[in-house]
């Protein structure tokens, strides 16, 4: 009974997350998903999609600094993340390049990113679970994710 339960209210959380997708102007450009902080908000405001990787940047006089991770190339298409850390903790994600080039990917995506970005933000790693349903999605998150902490030297 427990178990339905949960089914239930995770069907009609899934439900309500894809209702209330709002479609996006611009052929092939992906919006960023961002964590909004550690409250693991999402702002899928619109923005376009970055082939390059860059590093860190920011002022140098405040602990605050901004990575951008490697593009993992996936089954999919690329996945890359930037990462805002105050000092060594993680403040901010944003998945600044994913694949939606079709319905389905914007479907999965939609849910499976601020997931991602959540469950990384709590974890304050890159060591965090797959979502179901969104195996490619979650390894290129997750190796970016990487990327960008090693680059920052966490």
């Amino acid at each position: 009974m427990r178990r339905a339960v949960v089914s239930s209210a995770a069907t009609a959380a899934g439900i309500v997350l894809l209702l209330s997708l709002k479609p996006h102007d611009g052929a092939g450009a992906a919006p960023v998903i961002s964590s909004g902080g550690a409250g693991g908000a999402t702002d899928t405001s619109s923005g376009s999609s970055s082939g390059s990787s860059s590093g860190s940047s920011g002022s140098s006089s405040t602990s605050t600094r901004t990575v951008t991770g490697d593009a993992a190339n996936t089954r999919y298409g690329p996945v890359q993340v930037k990462v805002t850390l105050d000092g060594s903790r993680i403040t901010t994600i944003d998945v600044v390049q994913y694949p939606s080039s079709d319905h389905r990917d914007q479907e999965i995506n939609s849910y499976a990113l601020p997931l991602l970005n959540q469950e990384a933000i709590a974890a304050q790693s890159a060591q965090i679970d797959v979502v179901s349903g969104a195996t490619f999605t979650s390894d290129g998150y997750t190796r970016s994710l990487q990327s960008a902490l090693d680059k920052a030297g966490r």
